[in-house]
């Protein structure tokens, strides 16, 4: 049975986690799958967003502990390559071109948590939970979640949530400005967003998500030379023309 299902529709594509009964907690097998579908999608030419999500009632539980890590005996050097290679399974997400945008409908704790995180836009739902509860249970962060929540909302919110270890219930998260939206439907919504992705020039969505990425670790100098290359490219494209000819009549 797939624990990792790829779909699409149109330019659209959705990987869904399809272990309900676990709360899509990750093993080893699933993410060997959801690192196979995400390269699938990176490879699609026809592919223009991505949408992820969750089946059941969480978007994913994060770890299985036992199932994931084996045994915690073994020296640190040996626990950091596993760990590695489990970040390595969901952080090419955030290598892709194309927008991505994670619908967060249930609990995303911990490393589940770290795959919303890696999407460009996250939009959550009433009961969405997003829950950095490392410190709680006497881990500390990884997957890359000291990085990704700092660069959503600043050194300050994310020392205050990693320290506390407590859920950040879904209205918060969106005063936050860890989540983008806040709707009834975070799956319809964040497939009503993917569509508009998809429909706008590849090109110029590329180039934005990646004005984006260099504008957020970059001073001004580096993201305007970033900016004004690809500025100056889509100026020939046939959308602005179409735009420009419509002032000429």
């Amino acid at each position: 049975m797939s624990l990792v299902d790829l779909t699409a529709d149109g330019g659209v594509r959705t990987i869904t986690l399809t272990a309900p009964e676990r709360l899509n907690a990750l093993d080893r097998p699933l993410l060997d799958e959801l690192r196979s579908a995400i390269e699938t999608v990176a490879r699609d030419p026809e592919a223009r967003a991505l949408v992820v999500t969750g089946e059941g009632r969480a978007f994913c539980a994060g770890a299985d502990l036992d199932g994931l890590f084996g045994d915690r005996t073994r020296p640190t050097g040996v626990l950091r390559q596993v760990l590695l290679d489990v970040y390595a399974s969901f952080l090419p997400l955030r290598d892709l071109t194309i927008p991505t945008v994670a619908a967060v409908h249930g609990p995303a704790v911990g490393a589940g948590l770290n795959i919303a995180l890696a999407c460009d836009v996250i939009v959550a739902g009433p009961d969405a939970r997003f829950n950095a509860t490392f410190t709680a249970i006497g881990l500390h962060p990884g997957g890359g979640c000291t990085w990704m929540l700092t660069q959503r909302i600043g050194a300050g919110n994310a020392a205050s949530v990693l320290y506390a270890g407590a859920p950040v219930e879904a209205d918060t998260a969106l005063r936050l400005g860890l989540a983008q939206e806040l709707v009834d439907d975070p799956k319809a919504r964040a497939a009503e967003l993917a569509a508009l992705y998809a429909s706008r020039n590849p090109r110029l969505m590329a180039d934005v998500k990646e004005s984006v990425r260099v504008a957020s670790t970059s001073d001004l100098a580096t993201t305007l030379d970033v900016e004004s290359w690809a500025q100056a490219s889509s100026l020939a494209s046939e959308e602005f023309a179409a735009f420009a000819e419509r002032f000429k009549r």
